[in-house]
């Protein structure tokens, strides 16, 4: 039996995990970036204490700081739970145990707890594949552990109209990870790709440092040709 969730939960990463996943450079770090489906992630409080410019969306923000930290309770059980059952689908370099996996993700969910409560500005409700901002709005946006991952749960047009739309609001777009729910490739990877090369859009899989899920220290990088705006479905 390999890694599974029903549905997407609430499960952050911290600043140094996204810096890895995405081969965040210090000039990319001081772009205007969107983090979308952060969910509870520790990247857009650490790097607001950076001086960075940054938002993240998610549909999650509905709630209450005591709501959200319910839900990540319950998520951590289940999330844990399943990685001790499917411990050969990872690899333990940077991560060394289940006990520092669990510290790690921990950590960067408090973070981002403590900075909920008392600003709210830079955590926008919204989700994919339609999102509240103007056109070019950022210029880097970065999916962490959303598109891809639940390939089982979200179909082949959700992901083209939600990368669509991510290049529509910023002039770059990185996702991360390429596999789905058990360390496989995802099913919709070859087929999306091939789509938005088609529709004008300039895609290129890169390798970055990090690797948790085994093989997974690939992301995508999507770019529009006329700034984000195709006119095509």
């Amino acid at each position: 039996m390999s890694f599974t969730l029903e549905k997407v939960v609430p499960w952050g990463r911290s600043f140094d995990e996204y810096v890895s996943m995405f081969s965040l450079s210090d000039t990319d770090l001081d772009k205007r970036i969107l983090g979308c489906g952060d969910g509870p992630a520790g990247f857009n409080a650490k790097l607001t204490q950076r001086g960075g410019m940054v938002v993240s969306v998610d549909p999650i923000y509905q709630f209450s700081s005591e709501q959200i930290r319910a839900r990540i309770d319950e998520t951590c059980k289940i999330v844990i739970d399943q990685t001790i059952k499917n411990q050969d689908e990872f690899v333990w370099n940077h991560i060394h145990s289940i006990d520092a996996l669990k510290k790690i993700r921990m950590k960067a969910m408090e973070e981002f707890l403590n900075d909920f409560k008392t600003e709210n500005e830079r955590y926008v409700v919204g989700e994919l594949p339609v999102l509240p901002f103007k056109n070019q709005e950022f210029d880097l946006a970065l999916c962490s552990h959303l598109l891809f991952l639940y390939s089982e749960q979200q179909s082949f047009n959700f992901h083209i109209g939600s990368i669509k739309e991510l290049c529509r609001i910023a002039s770059e777009v990185r996702i991360f990870p390429l596999l789905e729910l058990g360390a496989k490739k995802s099913r919709h990877l070859d087929d999306v790709i091939q789509k938005l090369e088609e529709s004008g859009y300039m895609c290129n899989i890169k390798k970055v440092s990090y690797e948790f899920q085994k093989g997974g220290n690939e992301m995508l990088q999507v770019k529009s040709s006329n700034n984000g705006i195709n006119s095509d479905g």
